[in-house]
């Protein structure tokens, strides 16, 4: 039997002892924890599995496709730059997924190009407007991040390129009347009310925002206040490449806040993190998906044991064997932040792939109709590109390591 059809039978094994052996695992009952010794909050327990379906739709497919051999998907998105480890993760599972599809496939060899746009959106319409021009890309996964979202959207629309991104978050993407975009996870106008879930089961009664100046950071921020309502203790900004964060710091302890949460992307998230326990912080620090990384814990050090996340993400580490296949194609390295879903992406432009729907066109009217489970969760979309069912995961810093405290 071929590696790609023992994964198969694998993945849905791991699906059916997981909804057996875990039941309510990713809902830790509420109010559960101990007594944490940072600002006297919660501390949530975490999980060790991840329910998975037992149906989900992998890329092996029946391994019957046939193809043209030039049929190509693409990955457009951050392989450098500042926060270019969320990118790497999903090109990981995008190759994961086109590896294992073509392993069990012979008579159907997708081709895969990747475009660095490394994440800034003054960059981004440059290889978006190459990859689009490329007649044998029938697919992308990506785009990342937002603020390239929303200057590249236009480009692909015109192009009648179908686009999925794993990670773009914020709730305008989809107001753009784009037939093109689709969106593989719940936007900022879910993660904005989790953030005020994940604040009460830790028992926070004062949490200051701060906000970067990205199209995402401003859009999370204003959807976190929102939800957290009287508990804002205070609202400040900082930029993007902004190294001293020592005025911030200044309200920050002023107001004397039990959490703090930062609305932005690990690469000033981590530094503003140090610092501020660095000057006495003893809170609980909560982040986004965009902080969301093993670069946080990096960059922040010993600080990021304060640290806490929500993320429309689903913890791929906890899915054994999806988690062992990954590291094959990542140097050793364990599932990241939308790993996981950047391969359920790519598994859908494969699923229709195999069924022959090897134009842009079709292929754009197939995910357009697509109704089936990935991995991480079902994608059904409605008519502006957003699906219909979406969950957002706490997770937390121990010993080193994210780890999944559930879903919020």
């Amino acid at each position: 039997m071929p590696r790609s059809r023992k994964l198969i039978g694998a993945f849905a094994a791991a699906g059916v002892l997981a909804l057996v052996a875990s039941g309510c695992a990713n809902q830790p009952s509420e109010g559960g924890g101990s007594e944490s010794a940072a600002g006297g909050l919660k501390d949530l327990p975490a999980l060790d599995t991840v329910e998975v379906p037992a149906d989900a739709v992998l890329p092996a497919g029946d391994g019957k496709a046939k193809c043209d051999a030039k049929t190509t998907l693409a990955y457009v998105g951050a392989e450098t730059g500042p926060n270019a480890q969320l990118g790497v993760n999903i090109f990981n599972g995008v190759q994961l997924a086109i590896d294992q599809h073509n392993e069990a496939n012979p008579d159907c060899q997708v081709q895969f190009k990747k475009y660095d746009t490394e994440g800034d959106p003054n960059k981004a319409t440059g290889p978006t407007t190459q990859a689009a021009s490329v007649e044998d890309i029938i697919g992308i996964v990506g785009l990342p991040f937002s603020g390239e979202s929303k200057a590249t959207g236009n480009i692909l629309e015109q192009k009648g390129l179908v686009h999925i991104t794993p990670a773009a978050t914020g709730p305008g993407l989809s107001e753009n009347g784009w037939t093109t975009f689709f969106r593989g996870l719940g936007n900022d106008n879910v993660q904005g009310p989790a953030v005020g879930q994940l604040a009460d089961k830790l028992g926070a009664k004062k949490v200051y925002v701060i906000e970067d100046d990205s199209e995402y950071g401003i859009g999370l921020s204003k959807t976190t206040q929102a939800a957290l309502g009287d508990k804002v203790a205070g609202v400040d900004k900082v930029t993007t490449g902004q190294k001293d964060f020592s005025a911030t710091i200044s309200k920050v302890m002023n107001a004397k806040p039990d959490a703090v949460f930062f609305s932005g992307y690990y690469a000033e998230g981590a530094p503003f993190d140090s610092q501020l326990v660095g000057k006495g912080f003893e809170g609980t620090f909560i982040g986004p998906d965009g902080l969301k990384d093993n670069a946080f814990i990096e960059q922040a050090g010993d600080a990021a044991s304060n640290a806490y996340f929500t993320c429309p993400c689903i913890p791929g580490e906890l899915i054994k064997d999806f988690s062992a296949a990954y590291t094959k194609v990542s140097d050793g390295k364990a599932p990241g932040t939308y790993s996981i879903e950047g391969y359920d992406a790519a598994t859908v432009l494969l699923a229709g792939i195999d069924k022959g729907k090897t134009t842009r066109e079709d292929l754009k009217a197939w995910v357009k109709g697509y109704d089936a489970n990935g991995l991480s969760k079902k994608y059904k979309w409605d008519e502006k590109g957003e699906l219909a069912e979406a969950a957002v995961y706490g997770y937390k810093v121990e010993d080193g390591k994210i780890v999944s405290v559930g879903a919020l």
